[in-house]
């Protein structure tokens, strides 16, 4: 009796352990295809997040507008201006140009001759633009930028009359200091300035609300007591 009741033990248990042996494998399998759809899964979040990116800085380079400040935005560009124009995607279209005098006009890769001298920013870009398409581009994306603008002059009762570079939101007194001040005769409560393309002076108060633009004649008058 005790024989045969070993002998049943014995094979249940034999039994029992490769039941147990294919439950582990069953189990092992099923942590293994969790893995790899979690890894799968990963990577075309990966993906789908480097897409996105791709997607925005495109839209970015769609979008971009010139890199003018938005006091110069109406600037009318003539003689002297320095300029970068990108057309996106087109390296041998884009460059620097100087605009001379003149007629004012740049010679332009494939379209030649395009005026510039007097125009805005953004009305050179509808000039391109129109030029290019749809002959050499179908969709002709193009940013300009000024990278120099045309010197001021000031004359007049400053210690170094003359021609001086421009630089952003520049003011009579910004111009005056420029110049190495005023001499002992300067009247220092009024200016003149001559805009650039205009032949007429105009008075303006001689303080750091008076702001001087690419291109102007400054004459600091002499006072009279």
């Amino acid at each position: 009796m005790l024989e045969a009741r070993l002998m049943r033990a014995l094979v249940g248990h034999a039994a029992w352990k490769p039941a147990r042996t294919a439950s582990a494998a069953g189990i092992v399998g099923a942590c293994s295809s969790m893995m790899r759809w979690f890894v799968a899964c990963v990577i075309w979040f990966s993906l789908a997040s480097i897409a996105s990116a791709q997607g925005a800085v495109r839209s970015v380079e769609a979008d971009s507008s010139p890199a003018v400040a938005a006091d110069h935005a109406d600037y009318r560009l003539g003689a002297g201006d320095k300029v970068r124009i990108n057309v996106f995607g087109e390296e041998s279209l884009s460059g620097e140009f100087i605009i001379p005098g003149d007629p004012g006009t740049i010679s332009f890769p494939l379209i030649g001759d395009v005026r510039a001298s007097g125009l805005t920013i953004g009305e050179l870009q509808v000039e391109l633009t129109n030029k290019l398409k749809p002959d050499y581009l179908k969709d002709p994306r193009i940013s300009i930028e000024v990278l120099n603008y045309r010197p001021f002059y000031i004359l007049g009762e400053v210690a170094r009359p003359g021609e001086y570079p421009y630089t952003s939101s520049l003011t009579v007194l910004n111009a005056v200091a420029t110049a190495n001040g005023f001499t002992y005769r300067a009247n220092t409560h009024s200016v003149y300035i001559k805009r650039a393309g205009t032949t007429k002076e105009v008075q303006l108060p001689l303080d750091a609300t008076t702001l001087v633009e690419p291109g102007d004649t400054i004459r600091i008058g002499e006072r009279f007591f």
